[in-house]
């Protein structure tokens, strides 16, 4: 699978996520998946416990601010919002075969801008 086939696989992952279409989303893993959520401590092993667990999260959305990558290596930074909080995301997905085999979410949720930086910065809308 080249990096064109990859890519049109994330947006339609990243597409199906953003509609709650789980049976697309879930497309893309391997059925031996392993997912990691580096900040709570939580490994998730194989597609459907994946599945499961995020059904169980409602009222998300998700906004796609980039994705890049080649090969088998691939990120995607987003933000991901439930019930009106947004979090900033990134999403580090390994493939193996076509399918993700491995892949890391961080989550970072927004913070006030740093007075000491002022005169160096500018605001960016979110």
């Amino acid at each position: 699978m080249g990096d064109q086939d990859i890519r049109a696989a994330l947006d339609r992952h990243w597409a199906a996520s953003e509609a709650g279409d789980d049976d697309a989303e879930d497309e893309i893993y391997h059925d031996d998946v392993v997912l990691e959520y580096p900040q709570s401590g939580e490994r998730i092993r194989g597609r459907l416990a994946i599945r499961t667990t995020r059904g169980l999260l409602p009222n998300k959305h998700f906004v796609i601010r980039r994705i890049m990558g080649h090969g088998d290596l691939w990120i995607t930074e987003y933000v991901i919002t439930y019930d009106g909080k947004p979090s900033y995301t990134v999403s580090i997905m390994e493939f193996r075969e076509g399918k993700v085999f491995r892949e890391t979410q961080y989550f970072a949720d927004p913070f006030a801008p740093w007075p000491g930086r002022a005169q160096w910065v500018e605001r960016i809308d979110q």
